[in-house]
């Protein structure tokens, strides 16, 4: 299958919406065409972490040496750290990722490789999201206060 055609047959995907098949599926739907697409995401991916790494005031050492550098993104994410809430934050850090995958399509070719890594990104924010639970998440922060809990 050509990438165009697997890329116009991919189902929408939207911020904040579940995502509309598991990564399994998409693997198995584009094959060897979306971990070549994915090599685009590295470096982009790379310098986000490193964003990352300085806005929670991280030591160099734990930096990654990246060929790029996105002033654009370095902000973005460091903004994302003025939410003081930290479920808030987490979203916002996801719509950066999710708004620098789309840099990988190219608007001269909308349907190529690097609209096949946009949705490989894209698709792992969205069931990334989608598993998240806020009774799951207290339920964890419940059982990992209990013993406080029995101190106090």
């Amino acid at each position: 299958m050509t990438t165009d055609y697997i890329v116009s047959s991919l189902p929408t995907l939207s911020f904040g919406a579940p995502a509309p098949m598991t990564l399994a599926a998409f693997k198995a739907l584009a094959g060897d065409a979306a971990d070549k697409a994915l090599a685009t995401w590295r470096d982009l991916e790379i310098q986000l972490r490193n964003a990352l790494v300085e806005a929670r005031g991280g030591a160099e050492k734990f930096k990654r040496a990246a060929d790029g550098c996105s002033v654009y993104w370095k902000k973005r994410v460091i903004d994302c750290f003025a939410e003081k809430d930290v479920a808030k934050r987490d979203e916002l850090i996801d719509r950066v990722w999710w708004d620098a995958a789309g840099e990988l399509t190219k608007v001269s070719d909308p349907l190529g490789p690097g609209a096949l890594a946009t949705y490989a990104v894209r698709l792992g924010i969205a069931a990334r999201r989608s598993s998240i639970s806020k009774d799951e998440g207290n339920a964890v922060f419940d059982r990992l206060t209990a013993t406080t809990k029995e101190v106090i």
